[in-house]
């Protein structure tokens, strides 16, 4: 697998320039890759701006999967849910398909492991054995498979808000104290079992009336290319940004890392990795 780190290219939905809502906050990242010498690309053919779930996942450098991509969440909001086939298609790219259904937010990985949440059984119904779905998706990435529970009460399930790899045997995540018990004491299991060290980041509890299912307080959902990681500070009361930056400096010390107010997109419920993809090329 390819990790963050080993990426070299950032590709964005073009929704994300051309919508007024998010315009300011993508012209302001865009501008941070540009001084740090970090190639971006648009993709044309998009329904909407969070392109790493519907884009394909880099194994190799030659080696794309495209899982399908029919979220539960936009059931009822098919115009928004983009064609992987049709952007792929319109952008050059050419994937391996498979028939199982994930999100690319779902899909955080290391070069040997894979973490995914639970979610992917509740989208893939057919597979009632669920060896034979971890089986298949282990063949596909060439990795091991880790899988932690979901956040019941989070939309998409996925688990680029929760966890990240620092290294094979080290990930961080939302602050397990904070957490809800059952989600903690099913990571507790999953780290024990596999031998992951975990390192605890907080997050903030951030209310907004008029966009309840909004990601501001989330650091974890992160940008990471080649050496640069490009992390959310929020800059709402009771923030934990200096803090959290502080840890990230302790944990990254030989990694750039800029900070960005990502707000104006964190509202709609996703932010800096969401609206990536980002590849090898």
């Amino acid at each position: 697998m390819i990790t963050g780190k080993q990426t070299n290219t950032v590709y964005f939905s073009e929704k994300l320039f051309s919508d007024q809502r998010f315009c300011n906050s993508a012209s302001s990242l865009a501008d941070i890759l540009s001084i740090n010498g970090i190639p971006q690309k648009q993709l044309t053919a998009t329904q909407d701006i969070w392109c790493r779930d519907y884009m394909p996942v880099q194994v190799d450098s030659e080696l794309f999967i495209q899982f399908r991509y029919e979220p539960s969440y936009l059931q009822d909001e098919l115009e928004l849910q983009s064609d992987p086939k049709k952007v792929c298609k319109a952008n050059g790219i050419t994937p391996q398909y498979s028939k199982i259904n994930i999100d690319g937010g779902n899909v955080v990985n290391w070069t040997d492991k894979v973490i995914l949440t639970d979610r992917i059984f509740d989208e893939n119904p057919a597979y009632t054995n669920r060896s034979k779905l971890i089986s298949e998706l282990e063949m596909l990435f060439q990795s091991q498979v880790i899988i932690i529970p979901q956040i019941k009460s989070d939309m998409t399930g996925h688990a680029d808000g929760m966890v990240r790899f620092v290294d094979r045997d080290t990930i961080l995540g939302n602050s397990r104290k904070d957490e809800y018990k059952y989600w903690r004491e099913g990571m507790n299991k999953v780290l024990k079992e596999n031998g992951l060290n975990y390192i605890d980041i907080p997050f903030l509890e951030h209310k907004e009336t008029k966009h309840p299912y909004h990601a501001i307080g989330c650091y974890i959902n992160y940008l990471e290319v080649q050496d640069l990681i490009v992390l959310p500070v929020f800059e709402v009361e009771n923030n934990k940004d200096e803090e959290v930056l502080n840890l990230f400096f302790q944990i990254f010390p030989e990694r750039k890392i800029e900070t960005i107010n990502y707000n104006e997109i964190g509202l709609f419920g996703g932010l800096l990795n969401c609206t990536t993809w980002t590849i090898k090329e």
